[in-house]
This record gives structure tokens, C-alpha cells and sequence, in this order.
């Protein structure tokens, strides 16, 4: 954990610093969207819903794209990395590296599906972090930042995602749809019909 720390402290330190200005800008967003019209729930949802997808998500990130001084590396067959890590390193190793990975898209699958309806729906979840996660390991790549671009990263990030929008579906599964996210009926539009 140790290790951990050294490599990450900076990040957890500037993320955690940034909480009370990303609690200011969901309270301004809300204040905001109040004063456009939308129901006062509407607005707290929707604004705590948009910050914490960024908080939640941007850290992980940015984790992920930090340059190591070691080549870059592919690894495409499924499940092999996760099995070579089961079987080679230590239970800490192990955990922290499936722990890390299962909450890289985590916040992202929470909040999305509360505040986009679209979103709301476990394979979408997945395919959103699956989408999310092939975009960043294709960037550790691209840009060779000494990093391990891996397909088992891909499916345990999302796999993440959709766990974590499982966990908030009770605040999406049964919530009706904000009238501005629907099309108006023929009638309500003004046309004859």
C-alpha cells in the first residue's frame, strides 16, 4: 500500500482538494438550471449527476495516462493478464490492480444512467466503459507512455461500469423521463391530429 501511496498520493491529494470546488460548481449548475425553469429535483440530479461523472472519473485518468520509464507493451488475448497476475504476483498486487480497474469508468457508470435516461441499462453501461476504457488504452499506446495496453483492462473497466450503475439503480430504474429529454406528442406540439 506503501507503493501505492508514492505513486498516487499526488493524485489522491489534488483530487480531494478539488471536492469543495466541484461541490461549488454542482450547486451553481443546479442554481442555474433552477432559474431556467427546471424542477428544483430535476436540476440537483442532473448537476451532481454531470459533476460526479468528472470527478468520479477524470483522477482515474489521469492515473492511467501518467508516463512510466518502461516500454509500452499490447496485450490482446483475453483473460491472460488477469490469469498470469492470479497465478504470478502477490493477493495485494492482484487487488489493487482489479480494485483500480474495476473503478477506472465506476462513477461514470453511477452517475450516467441518473442523469442521461439513455444511458439507463446494464449493457449499455458496459458497452459505455468498454468504449471509455478502448479509448484510453488505445491513447497508453498511441502516445507510448511506457504502459501496458491491455484487453483485460478493457473488460474489467467496464465490467466496473456496470456494476456501479447496478449499484445507483434506484435512483434510475424507476424515474420518469425530464420533459425536455422527450419528443412532444402530435397534440402538444400544436399540430392537428
Amino acid at each position: 500500500m506503501g507503493q501505492v501511496w508514492r505513486d498516487w498520493g499526488g493524485v489522491v491529494v489534488v483530487s480531494l482538494a478539488g471536492l469543495p470546488v466541484a461541490a461549488l460548481i454542482a450547486l451553481l449548475l443546479a442554481r442555474l438550471r433552477r432559474r431556467n425553469g427546471l424542477p428544483n429535483r430535476e436540476a440537483w440530479w442532473h448537476s451532481v449527476a454531470e459533476v460526479g461523472m468528472v470527478v468520479g472519473t477524470l483522477p482515474w485518468v489521469w492515473m492511467i495516462l501518467t508516463p512510466l520509464a518502461a516500454p509500452r507493451q499490447v496485450h490482446l488475448i483475453p483473460l491472460r493478464d488477469l490469469f498470469l497476475q492470479v497465478t504470478t504476483t502477490s493477493p495485494t498486487f492482484v487487488t489493487v490492480q482489479v480494485g483500480g480497474n474495476l473503478l477506472v469508468f465506476a462513477a461514470l457508470g453511477f452517475f450516467g444512467p441518473i442523469r442521461f435516461a439513455a444511458l439507463a441499462g446494464v449493457w449499455r453501461l458496459l458497452a459505455l466503459g468498454a468504449a471509455g476504457s478502448a479509448l484510453v488504452e488505445t491513447l497508453q499506446f498511441v502516445l507510448d507512455i511506457g504502459r501496458v495496453s491491455s484487453v483485460d483492462d478493457v473488460l474489467i473497466n467496464a465490467v466496473g461500469a456496470a456494476l456501479a450503475g447496478l449499484v445507483s439503480r434506484p435512483w434510475w430504474a424507476s424515474r420518469e423521463p425530464v420533459a425536455a429529454d422527450r419528443r412532444p406528442t402530435p397534440i402538444e406540439a400544436g399540430y392537428p391530429g
